[in-house]
C-alpha cells in the first residue's frame, strides 16, 4: 500500500468520524501516502493534518459534474492502491468505481458499489457505532479494532483560544442544522441560569448561529456568557473544547469535534437516538435524553425542520437536573 484515498463528502461530523480511518491506516501503513476527499466547506477540519499528504475538495458550486469530472481525472492520475469510499451516494461511487485504483471498497448502499472490489452492509439500526461500520471497509487490510477519530489543531489554533482558558469554563453549542436535534432555546437559558457563577460560558457555532445565541444571552440572567459564534474556526473551537470542564452539545457536529479532541461531553439527544451509531466517543461522555420512551421517537435519522407531531416532547421533557447531574459527575472526577 503506497497510496490510499479516503472519500467522505457528507456533513462535518461524518468527516470527523472518518478520520478514525486515517489513524488506523497510518498505524498499519506508516509509509503510505494518505489523501482525503471531502466537500468544500469542511476542508478546515483537516488543515495541516500531519498524517495526510493532500486534501481533495469537491466544490459543487463550480458545477456538480464539472467538479466531479475534474476530480476523477485527478484521482486517476494518482494511481491509488486503495480507495475507501465511506459515502453512500452515487457521485462518489462514480469516483470510486472509475478511479483506476487496484482496490476499491465501500458500502453496498452506494449505487455504484457493484463495481467496487469489496462492498459491505451499512446498517444504522445495528447498534454499532459509525466508526465500527467504517472500520469494516478496511478490516481486511488492517484488523477489526477501530481507532477513534482525531483532529489536529495547530499551535496557532491553541494560541488563539489560550486567553479564554484563564478561568474554569463550560462550552455550549446550542444549534443544529435540524430543528428537532436542537435542544430548545429557553431550556439552554434555564441551564445557564442554574450554573455556578464561577464558570465562564462560551457559546460556539457558525456566523449563522450568532443571532440564536444572542437571544439566549438576552434571556439569561447570567453575565458570564460570551458568544463566540463565527469568531473561531472549527479547529480553534475544538482546541477550546478540549480544556472545558464540560461541553454541552446536541447530536450534531460539535459533539464529534469534542470526540476528536477527547473533550468531556454531555450530548443532548432530542429526536434522534444514540443507537443509530453516532454517539460521543470521549473518555468522559454522557448522553442525556428523555427518561421515558416516546411513541414517536426516533422520528428519523437526521431530524426535521419542525416536530412532525407538533409537541416536541422528546426535547421539552428533558429535565434541567439531568444536565446538571452530568456536570456534578465530571466535577467529582476532577
Amino acid at each position: 500500500m503506497r497510496k490510499i484515498l479516503i472519500i467522505q463528502t457528507a456533513f462535518l461530523g461524518d468527516v470527523v468520524l472518518a478520520t478514525a480511518l486515517v489513524e488506523k491506516l497510518h498505524a498499519f501503513y506508516p509509509e503510505a501516502r494518505l489523501d482525503f476527499l471531502l466537500r468544500k466547506g469542511n476542508e478546515g477540519l483537516l488543515k495541516d493534518h500531519p498524517l495526510l499528504r493532500q486534501v481533495l475538495i469537491w466544490n459543487k458550486k463550480e458545477g456538480k459534474y464539472k467538479s466531479l469530472m475534474r476530480l476523477l481525472s485527478q484521482i486517476r492520475a494518482e494511481k491509488y492502491d486503495l480507495v475507501v469510499n465511506v459515502q453512500r451516494f452515487g457521485a462518489t461511487g462514480i469516483l470510486t468505481a472509475f478511479s483506476g485504483a487496484k482496490e476499491t471498497v465501500g458500502f453496498e448502499k452506494n449505487p455504484f458499489s457493484r463495481f467496487f472490489t469489496r462492498r459491505y452492509v451499512h446498517d444504522v439500526r445495528s447498534g454499532t457505532h459509525e466508526v465500527e461500520r467504517n472500520n469494516m471497509l478496511i478490516q481486511s487490510v488492517t484488523n477489526a479494532i477501530p481507532e477513534k477519530p482525531k483532529l489536529y489543531p495547530s499551535q496557532t489554533d491553541f494560541a488563539k483560544v489560550q486567553d479564554l482558558k484563564a478561568e474554569p469554563f463550560i462550552c455550549m453549542a446550542p444549534t443544529s442544522v435540524w430543528f428537532t436535534k436542537q435542544y430548545p432555546q429557553e431550556q439552554w437559558v434555564t441551564l445557564i441560569n442554574s450554573l455556578d457563577p464561577k464558570y465562564k460560558v462560551y457559546l460556539l457555532g457558525s456566523p449563522a448561529d450568532r443571532q440564536h445565541c444572542d437571544e439566549i444571552i438576552a434571556q439569561s440572567t447570567s453575565n458570564r456568557i460570551v458568544n463566540l459564534c463565527g469568531q473561531l474556526n472549527l479547529l480553534q473551537s475544538a482546541a477550546l473544547m478540549r480544556d472545558a470542564v464540560l461541553n454541552y452539545v446536541n447530536d450534531s457536529g460539535p459533539m464529534h469535534l469534542a470526540s476528536a479532541l477527547n473533550a468531556p461531553t454531555c450530548a443532548i439527544y432530542c429526536s434522534t437516538v444514540p443507537r443509530f451509531g453516532f454517539g460521543p466517543l470521549a473518555d468522559f461522555s454522557t448522553v442525556v435524553e428523555r427518561e421515558e420512551p416516546l411513541y414517536c421517537r426516533p422520528c428519523g435519522l437526521h431530524g426535521y425542520k419542525a416536530c412532525p407531531e407538533g409537541h416536541f416532547k422528546c426535547a421539552r421533557d428533558i429535565r434541567n437536573e439531568q444536565l446538571l447531574q452530568v456536570l456534578e459527575t465530571v466535577e467529582a472526577e476532577n
